[in-house]
């Protein structure tokens, strides 16, 4: 009767290591992470420059933060990108182009860093809920270029529907993030 208990105790457990990701699960942020965490998003999450191209290599032109985010006061953002993408895409666009807050720099985080700063109200744009956090990647226009970057830049590895999806899905979760 023991060996019985014991062995269906082990397959329950044998179950368990399977299962797809619970309530909770660190995991849930990994399809975030490879969004969040791509040139598009982490080149302007930057603490002194942006970065540029898939590589990202520093911003040409010596561009830098500047006291708002917005360049410097001889080289704002805005001097070059537009609104929209121009120059057939080669200078890319959005309005209010700028980098994120400082408080909201990825560069030199893992994943569980980005994952930790994103649930951070106090360094992520005071957005309080999983709600809030979502709303801003629905709906802010530079994160909505991500998927519109022009000349033949890289999108994102899902489409923005189905990043929507994960983030939906991790927030309901708690807004776990990895060990």
């Amino acid at each position: 009767m023991m060996r019985r208990l014991v062995l269906l105790m082990g397959l329950a457990l044998a179950g368990l290591a399977h299962a797809a990701p619970e309530k909770g699960d660190g995991k849930l942020f990994d399809p975030v992470a490879g969004v969040v965490m791509s040139p598009r998003c982490i080149n302007c999450h930057q603490v002194e420059a942006p970065h540029q191209k898939d590589i990202g290599i520093v911003h040409a032109q010596q561009v830098v933060r500047g006291k708002d985010g917005h360049g410097s006061p001889a080289l704002h953002c805005a001097a070059c990108h537009q609104a929209s993408n121009t120059a057939q895409g080669k200078v890319p666009g959005a309005p209010n182009w700028h980098l994120a807050p400082l408080s909201m720099r990825w560069q030199g985080l893992d994943k569980k860093g980005v994952c930790q700063q994103m649930r951070d109200p106090a360094r992520n744009g005071n957005r309080k809920t999983g709600e809030q956090v979502i709303e801003h990647m629905k709906t802010d226009p530079l994160v909505l270029w991500a998927w519109n970057p022009g000349n033949n830049r890289t999108q994102p590895p899902m489409s923005h529907e189905e990043f929507v999806a994960v983030l939906e899905k991790w927030a309901a979760a708690g807004m776990p993030c990895p060990d």
